[in-house]
């Protein structure tokens, strides 16, 4: 992943939070190249289409998508209809469908291809649900909720499985990797569980099975979990302003990367080659660290304000 990949329009990273803007960065060198406000509300996640067009940015009572490719400045679509924040968003691998979670304890499909802007399905938790993932197989929806449970929802039956890590430890962050062999969760007290994963196919239920269990992983809550593109790694970020990275071989910590500046790491993510990260925190600067030289190699700066989503797209394209 060389400058010359950095450089061309086939990275997208955007970062947002509480200033009320998304910023779209030349990821080689830290330029700011455009700045879409969003006034309504704070941002609370991003994801990007499958196909690179457009950026979904949840808010309160909303997902707003914006075009991508053009200097528009407006959202060119609205979903709404719900009643209170916004936490996760996220896609369906050909981009026929959306998914979010949220404050108001439910998880939404929202149908790309209707016209009609309203969720066509929901999953309905008994607490806030602050991170959804879809598995691989496109089928099962991961949910993660404020009282510690973990919901896996089949989207072929409508039936759903619970498992509870640990009690009243709000799951906060949700990761599986991309051969779907393991799924990691990070609570708010700093615990971080990982599961290996078995069936899961496009006809059989998931079968999580208890692997690892990195104890105070961090000293604070834990706030973001994910795998690398290869899964030879897993990310951890916390209120304690470091990140984590461990050895999926035997989930040992490998590195610990810290900035003198660096507040709360909200969220991160791999480079397609898993040798860079992008992260960003509460003192609103993004970062890019190289992980073989544990440092940080660019840094984003220009938000006012704390942030708390990134979305980044490498240089593959599916």
């Amino acid at each position: 992943m060389g400058n010359e990949e950095y450089g061309n329009e086939k990275v997208i990273l955007a970062t947002a939070g509480y200033d009320h803007s998304i910023r779209f960065w030349q990821a080689h060198n830290g330029v700011s190249h455009r700045t879409v406000p969003h006034s309504d509300s704070q941002i609370n996640d991003m994801a990007i289409t499958p196909d690179r067009r457009h950026l979904a940015a949840a808010g309160y009572q909303h997902i707003k998508m914006y075009d991508i490719k053009t200097s528009n400045i407006n959202p060119i679509l609205n979903y709404d209809g719900i009643s209170k924040n916004t936490t996760s968003v996220g896609f369906q691998e050909d981009g026929k469908w959306m998914f979010t979670g949220g404050e108001d304890c439910s998880a939404r499909i929202w149908d790309l291809r209707s016209r009609n802007l309203q969720c066509q399905r929901v999953y309905q938790a008994k607490s806030a649900v602050n991170c959804v993932v879809l598995h691989p197989n496109q089928s099962e929806l991961i949910v993660g909720d404020d009282s510690g449970a973990i919901h896996v929802w089949d989207l072929r039956t409508d039936r759903s499985e619970k498992l509870i890590p640990e009690a009243e430890a709000a799951v906060l962050s949700l990761s599986i990797n991309e051969d779907a062999t393991y799924m990691a969760a990070i609570n708010n007290q700093g615990n971080c569980y990982v599961w290996s994963l078995s069936s899961g196919t496009t006809t059989e239920p998931t079968v999580l099975r208890p692997r690892s269990k990195l104890v105070k992983a961090h000293e604070k809550a834990g706030l973001k979990c994910l795998f690398s593109p290869d899964s030879c790694l897993l990310a951890t970020t916390s209120a304690d302003q470091s990140i984590k990275i461990w050895r999926t071989s035997d989930f040992t910590l490998k590195s610990t990367l810290k900035d003198d500046e660096q507040r709360w790491v909200w969220d991160c993510d791999f480079s397609d080659d898993s040798q860079y990260l992008v992260t960003v925190s509460s003192d609103a600067i993004g970062r890019l660290w190289s992980l073989e030289q544990e440092e940080v190699v660019r840094k984003y700066k220009g938000h006012q304000k704390a942030l708390v989503s990134l979305a980044f797209k490498d240089v593959r394209i599916d």
